[in-house]
C-alpha cells in the first residue's frame, strides 16, 4: 500500500481511537460540532467529484455496454444476492447488527477514485472504469436507499425510502451535477488543486468515521459488543471481497473481454465506496445506537480492498503486451 493509503489507514484508526476515549468531542451536537462540519465537506467533496469527471472520458467508454452491464450487475445484484446466502449460514453466529452492516456494505455502489487509479495502473480502460464508476455512483443514490428500506425496514430501522432518497440527492446527486456544469468555468483552478482533492476526499471520511463512532460509543457501542464484533468483521470483510474478485474475473472471461475491459470488471465490479456509503449511513442510520457496528465492515472493506487491488493491479501491470 503506498504512503497515502497508510495515512488515511492511520486517520481512521485514531479517529476511533478518540471517539472511544472521548465519544463528547465528536458526537452529534457535540463540543466540536463535527456532524455541520462533515455536512459541509460531503458536498464539497461530490461538488469536486463532478468537476473532475471529464464528459470526454464518459464518451470514450460509452460503447462497452456489454462491460458496463456486468459491472453494474456484480454490484448491485450479486453483492447482494451473495450476502443472502451466506447470511443464511451464518447469520446464527454474527451479530445482528454487524450482518445488517454486511447488507448495507452489500448494496453500496462502486467507488470512482481508486477504482479509476487501480484500473489506470493495471493498464485497463480508463475510460471504460470512469464511466462505470460515475453510473454506479448516480444508480447508488437512488438503489442503495431502496434496497435498505425493503431488507432494513422492521429490523431495528425505520426509513421512508422517497424521503430518504431526496435528501441522499440533494447531499451528494446535486453538488456532483454542479460541480460537473461548472467544468467549463472552474475547470482551470480545479486543475491546479488537483493534487489535492484526494486528500481532502480522505479527510472528510475520516470526520464521517469519526462522527458515526462518537455517535455509537456514546450510545454504548462498546458496552453491548464484545471484542470478537471486530474479528467477525474482518473474517466477514474476507468473506465478501475475494469471491468477488473471482466472481467478476470469471464472468468478464466466460464473455470473452479482452484483459483491458477484464481489469474495468474486476476492479470497479469488486469495489465499494466509502465516499458515498459514509454520507448515506449518516441520512440512513443517524441517530441510532448500532451506526458505529453498521458502519465497519465499510472500513475494513475500503483498507482491504485497497491492498488486494493494488496488488492485482501490479501483476495485471506486468504482463508482456502483444506485439
Amino acid at each position: 500500500m503506498s504512503g497515502k493509503a497508510d495515512w488515511f489507514l492511520i486517520g481512521m484508526v485514531s479517529a476511533v481511537i478518540v471517539a472511544t476515549l472521548a465519544p463528547d468531542l465528536g458526537r452529534a451536537g457535540g463540543l466540536m460540532h463535527v456532524d455541520a462540519v462533515t455536512n459541509l465537506g460531503v458536498l464539497a467533496l461530490f461538488f469536486l467529484h463532478g468537476m473532475g469527471l471529464s464528459t470526454d472520458s464518459l464518451k470514450d467508454g460509452a460503447s462497452k455496454w456489454k462491460l458496463h452491464l456486468l459491472v453494474q450487475v456484480c454490484t448491485f445484484v450479486a453483492f447482494p444476492l451473495w450476502w443472502a446466502l451466506w447470511a443464511k449460514l451464518l447469520g446464527p453466529y454474527m451479530s445482528h447488527d454487524l450482518m445488517m452492516g454486511f447488507f448495507y456494505l452489500a448494496v453500496l455502489p462502486s467507488t470512482v477514485s481508486s477504482s479509476v487509479a487501480m484500473t489506470a495502473m493495471a493498464r485497463g480502460h480508463v475510460a471504460a472504469a470512469v464511466l462505470n464508476a460515475t453510473l454506479s455512483t448516480l444508480l447508488g443514490v437512488f438503489i442503495t436507499p431502496l434496497l435498505v428500506s425493503l431488507v432494513m425496514n422492521g429490523a431495528g430501522h425505520h426509513f421512508d425510502v422517497a424521503d430518504t432518497m431526496l435528501k441522499i440527492a440533494k447531499m451528494l446527486l446535486l453538488p456532483f451535477i454542479v460541480g460537473h456544469l461548472m467544468r467549463p468555468v472552474l475547470g482551470a483552478m480545479f486543475a491546479r488543486i488537483k493534487p489535492y482533492t484526494m486528500a481532502f476526499d480522505r479527510a472528510v471520511i475520516v470526520l464521517l468515521v469519526w462522527s458515526a463512532f462518537s455517535d455509537s460509543v456514546a450510545d454504548g457501542l462498546w458496552r453491548n459488543h464484545g471484542p470478537g464484533l471486530l474479528a467477525q468483521a474482518v473474517a466477514g470483510t474476507m468473506l465478501f471481497l475475494l469471491p468477488m474478485l473471482w466472481f467478476s474475473r470469471m464472468l468478464a472471461r466466460r464473455l470473452n473481454f479482452d484483459v483491458e475491459g477484464e481489469i474495468v470488471a474486476v476492479f470497479c465490479g469488486s469495489k465499494k465506496s466509502m465516499a458515498s456509503g459514509m454520507p448515506m449511513a449518516k441520512l440512513l442510520f443517524g441517530g441510532s445506537a448500532s451506526m458505529g457496528v453498521l458502519v465497519l465492515p465499510i472500513m475494513l472493506y475500503h483498507q482491504i480492498q485497497m491492498f488486494v487491488c493494488t496488488l492485482m493491479a501490479r501483476r495485471y501491470a506486468a504482463r508482456s503486451t502483444p506485439p
